[in-house]
């Protein structure tokens, strides 16, 4: 699958084809809901299928200083949208000349000219164009004046409501690993390089692969069991603290996976952390040993879940 940006026209063999539309962060089961209906058109009418995410994140745009909330990167939304069946993703850079831009003029430079898409599938809270003027009705009006089919998905939803990425970005706060997973079709992954940290872990016996957290939402601080996914394709099981390590100073925010039964050098890799389950909240320990006591029972609980968590995908 490629990955396109739309500063430019894209290649003759990904015209003409059908684009889902929308931000997909987390492409969460209602995200999926809309790509797969895209591709069941493309399909039948024998078209490409683009995937268009926008990066960055618009409430990223206008509003810097909030607090990280992203589920997904756009590494980890390429992977998705391929296993989709996507041809491609396309990247519209957000920034303020296309925060400024009309509807009517997103959608002709856009859409019309640079694409020349025949279909354009979004869900039915889609807005687009300078102070959100362009709805899915507006949409649908200026895409029929330019030949271009349009179609809304109705939202999904459970017993306890839509699915939404603030959903699971609530239950990933409260600690609720397994809803999130729900909603997300599997477990919130944190993905990143392996850095250096103080060795603190190795010196209490439980080295860990230490990854930044980046422009992630903060899930709940505390100890979670997780899995790991390592370049060579291994997945381990391990334990994981997430969050400043009281019982250390000075404090630093950081995701620490401990992989059982694993030994190897990652430093500099690219892995992904899986948050299977949140055993606990971090707690400060008057000493060392306590610590060391906790870790290794935190270990062996984390070893139970995992082992009753559903089967890898």
């Amino acid at each position: 699958m490629e990955r396109l940006t739309n500063d430019a026209p894209l290649p003759d063999r990904l015209r003409g084809g059908v684009i889902a539309l929308g931000n997909f962060d987390g492409f969460h089961l209602g995200h999926q809901a809309v790509v797969g209906r895209a591709r069941e058109i493309a399909v039948a009418q024998g078209r490409p299928l683009i995937v268009a995410t926008f990066d960055p994140h618009p409430v990223r745009f206008f509003q810097p200083d909030t607090p990280p909330f992203r589920l997904t990167t756009l590494d980890q939304r390429e992977r998705l949208f391929a296993a989709a069946g996507a041809d491609a993703m396309l990247v519209f850079h957000f920034d303020a000349e296309l925060a400024n831009e009309t509807a009517e003029h997103f959608v002709r430079e856009r859409i019309v000219d640079r694409t020349g898409a025949a279909a354009v599938v979004t869900g039915q809270d889609f807005t687009f164009g300078k102070g959100r003027g362009g709805n899915v009705a507006v949409l649908a009006e200026l895409g029929a004046a330019h030949g271009i089919a349009t179609e809304a998905v109705a939202p999904v939803a459970d017993a306890n409501g839509q699915i939404s990425s603030s959903r699971i970005r609530d239950a990933l706060k409260a600690g609720d690993c397994e809803t999130a997973a729900m909603l997300l079709t599997r477990p919130f992954a944190i993905e990143g390089p392996v850095i250096h940290g103080d060795k603190l872990g190795r010196e209490l016996g439980f080295p860990t692969a230490n990854v930044d957290m980046g422009h992630y939402l903060r899930p709940a601080y505390g100890i979670y069991a997780v899995r790991g996914r390592l370049p060579d394709g291994r997945v381990v099981g391990g334990a994981a603290n997430l969050g400043i390590r009281p019982s250390f100073d000075p404090p630093k925010e950081l995701l620490e996976p401990h992989f059982f039964d694993f030994s190897g050098d990652l430093y500099g890799e690219t892995i992904a952390v899986e948050l299977i389950s949140f055993l606990r909240p971090e707690a400060r320990f008057d000493s060392l040993d306590a610590l060391k006591r906790q870790i290794d029972a935190d270990c062996a609980e984390a070893a139970r879940r995992l082992a009753a968590a559903p089967a890898l995908p």
